[in-house]
């Protein structure tokens, strides 16, 4: 009688130690709606994503076999835009669900390696001002530079039991800050901080914060929520608005700031493994802020290449911290003075 095999992560008994890739699943083979609707991105997509991490991904193995990059990648799509380690994905590649795992590490250590190419703030003059026109076009506040906000992604308990991950809503999560432009495309996304720490106590720490001190002079401002700092280079709304202009300063605050929430949402649709709904990450933080990061490369990459941030958009709010407004004796005089002139200039 015949014994069924199950799909198997062992060279010997396909090919022997001579074979060195093995290519289990051809994408020329099958309909440029299944690639969408199983790995969450159209064939053209995939195919430069190939030919970005080839390289990265074919660098020699102590392995007998190696994966081809081209399964390698679609494996980790896999992952990212489903959640999980499904049999039937891997099935559907014909690998194992341990080679799933080693597909989704590599794949995701080649993303965060690209992150200084396709998330920062170093872009050319004409791209800035294009950015600031089309902020101010959606509620005119001029000279927005971007948004900031932090959003909590759930992670497993760490195996030391580090409290420091649990958040405020009382599960374990990494606090993430992300900027992004009008268009959703990221500026800047740092994913590692545990979610213990309040979104101001991540502020005050980021890269970001260290980044726009050190600038001499700015020629605009961030937009944050009331749980950031009021800065002359970042604008929060005002806590207790009084006059007409001051409340239509705060509308339209609000409205330009939802940008970041419609990212992160349409982020965590597309990117299931990020949406809490579907399960915490299963790995360490830092495994888990390795990931998250590479989710960001691939929608910034997605935008760069022609998709729509908001194809995937989904309606219920990101998981967000839920903090008090900022203390008046935390603040700037001279960014309030900046603050009331921008005010008075464009909201009176």
């Amino acid at each position: 009688m015949a014994i069924p095999i199950a799909v198997l992560d062992c060279d010997l008994l396909l090919y022997g130690r001579g074979h060195r890739t093995l290519d289990r699943f051809d994408i020329e083979t099958v309909s440029d709606e299944f690639l969408l609707s199983t790995f969450g991105f159209p064939r053209e997509f995939i195919c430069y994503l190939v030919e970005m991490l080839g390289e990265t991904l074919s660098r020699p193995t102590q392995r007998s076999r190696a994966i081809s990059p081209e399964v390698q990648i679609l494996a980790a799509l896999g992952f990212y835009t489903s959640g999980s380690f499904q049999t039937r994905m891997g099935d559907a590649i014909g690998i194992s669900q341990a080679s799933m795992s080693r597909c989704v590490t590599n794949v995701t250590k080649a993303l965060a390696e690209k992150a200084a190419e396709f998330i920062g703030f170093s872009r050319d003059q004409a791209t800035q001002q294009q950015a600031r026109e089309e902020f101010y076009r959606v509620a005119g506040i001029p000279s927005v530079m971007g948004v900031v906000d932090c959003v909590h992604i759930a992670i497993k308990a760490p195996n030391a039991e580090d409290l420091s991950y649990v958040n405020r809503k009382g599960f374990h999560s990494i606090n993430c800050q992300l900027v992004c432009d009008p268009r959703g495309l990221l500026l800047s996304a740092e994913t590692h901080w545990p979610g213990g720490l309040l979104d101001t106590a991540v502020f005050q720490q980021s890269s970001l914060k260290r980044l726009f001190e050190e600038q001499d002079s700015h020629d605009g401002w961030l937009l944050g929520d009331s749980k950031y700092l009021l800065k002359k280079w970042l604008m929060t709304p005002l806590q207790y608005p009084e006059t007409p202009a001051e409340y239509r300063y705060n509308m339209a605050h609000t409205a330009t700031h939802e940008i970041i929430d419609r990212t992160v949402r349409a982020m965590q649709t597309r990117f299931r493994c990020l949406d809490g709904s579907k399960g915490y990450l299963q790995y360490a933080p830092e495994k888990c802020s390795h990931i998250i990061l590479a989710c960001c490369v691939l929608h910034n990459v997605s935008l760069q290449t022609g998709l729509d941030a908001w194809t995937f958009e989904r309606t219920e709010n990101p998981e967000q911290s839920e903090e008090g407004c900022e203390p008046m004796e935390s603040m700037d005089s001279e960014a309030f003075r900046i603050r009331q002139e921008l005010i008075r200039n464009h909201f009176s």
